[in-house]
């Protein structure tokens, strides 16, 4: 199956109210930018977010938080950058928004998890700070561990370096992070590359085969736009 589209439009199209995004993306390495600007022209609201880094999403779609058209956040950092505080850390202020807050390893395991159809796990991470407060605790072989639930989305959008008409993909460097699991966490991944190449992409060189993929759109890299 072809699954080239050739606007972010068409790229986007099924996103609405309700519903669950994920993004990839860590230190702004496959960050799918063009497509998280693309996302305040979507009609969506009652947004839950999944993401790394909630100041990205901000940093990129703010309007998203503007419109208080994001209810609900899980990441494992959500703070902005200098004293102020973002849009994002006001709705929270005010209550408009919640926020799920996981330890980095945690947040990728809940996403491998949902990607390996696991419902959750239990992991001594966090155990006696306040990020995992009100979670169901359970004690293995003297040691006290945290119930975590997996995550699963209806939209992951990632960028990838190269792609192929049948939506395998190729990450460039620290590029991959999450998105190898993001992508089999969700029902409709799309993503933005560098390169769609002619023919198929070198076995070896497929990061995350397109199984796991619905859309890829060519797009430049948007960081210094």
């Amino acid at each position: 199956m072809d699954k080239r589209v050739a606007s972010i439009a068409e790229a986007l199209a099924g996103l609405g109210d309700g519903m669950t995004i994920m993004f990839g993306g860590f230190g702004g390495a496959g960050v799918p930018i063009n497509l998280m600007r693309a996302l305040p022209g979507i009609p969506a609201k009652d947004l839950t977010v999944i993401s790394n880094s909630v100041r990205f999403l901000e940093d990129y779609a703010h309007a998203l938080f503007e419109d208080k058209r994001v209810k609900h956040a899980v990441a494992s950092a959500a703070r902005s950058r200098g004293a102020a505080s973002g849009i994002s850390e006001l709705q929270l202020a005010d209550g408009t928004m919640t926020l799920d807050i996981s330890p980095q390893g945690s947040f990728a395991e809940r996403i491998r998890a949902g990607g390996a159809g696991i419902p959750a796990f239990y992991t001594p991470t966090g155990v006696g700070t306040p990020v995992v407060e009100g979670k169901e605790h359970r004690e293995f072989d003297g040691r006290m561990c945290v119930l975590e639930h997996a995550l699963t989305a209806d939209f992951t959008l990632l960028r990838a370096d190269r792609a192929d008409r049948y939506g395998n993909l190729s990450f460039r460097g620290t590029q991959g992070n999450f998105g190898r699991d993001m992508a089999a966490a969700a029902k409709c991944t799309v993503v933005e590359v560098r390169e769609i190449v002619d023919g198929l992409l070198p076995t070896p060189e497929i990061h995350v085969p397109g199984v796991y993929v619905k859309r890829v759109i060519q797009l430049p890299d948007a960081r210094d736009a």
